[in-house]
C-alpha cells in the first residue's frame, strides 16, 4: 500500500523535514503538534491548558484532512516540558477523549520546540 501525505491549512505547517500526517494501510499517523495557532503562527498563550487545547485542535485538523476524527484515535503521545502540568493537560485531554479512550503515553522532556509546554501526536484509524 502506498503512503499518502496529509496536509491541513487549519494546522500549522511543518517546521522541518516532516509531514503533518501520513495515511497508509488503514492508519493515520499525525506528527507531534505544537500549540501553534495556524492563523497567527504563535502560541495562543503561555498557559499550559490553552497550549494543550491548541495542540489537540491541530491534531484534529490533520485528522479531518485525512478523512477521520479524534474518536478514531487508537494511540496518543503527550510530551510535557513539566510533568507537574499533567493534571491540567489531562483535564483538557479528557474533554476530547471521554469513552473508549486511546492508549496513551505521557512524558516529560527536557525541552520542546519553540519552548512549548505541550506537544501531542496520535495514531488513528483511517
Amino acid at each position: 500500500m502506498k503512503k499518502e501525505v496529509v496536509l491541513s491549512d487549519k494546522a500549522p505547517a511543518a517546521v522541518g523535514a516532516y509531514s503533518q500526517g501520513i495515511k497508509g494501510n488503514g492508519f493515520v499517523f499525525v506528527s507531534g503538534q505544537l500549540p501553534i495557532d495556524p492563523a497567527t503562527k504563535e502560541f495562543p498563550s503561555d498557559d499550559v491548558a490553552k497550549q494543550a487545547e491548541q495542540s489537540i485542535k491541530n491534531v484534529i485538523a490533520v485528522l479531518k484532512a485525512a478523512g477521520t476524527d479524534y474518536d478514531q484515535v487508537v494511540k496518543s503521545v503527550v510530551y510535557l516540558s513539566d510533568m507537574n502540568d499533567f493534571g491540567t493537560v489531562n483535564e483538557v485531554y479528557s474533554k476530547y477523549f471521554k469513552t473508549d479512550c486511546p492508549a496513551r503515553s505521557c512524558f516529560q522532556v527536557a525541552k520542546l520546540p519553540k519552548n512549548a509546554k505541550v506537544e501531542v501526536e496520535v495514531i488513528a484509524l483511517a
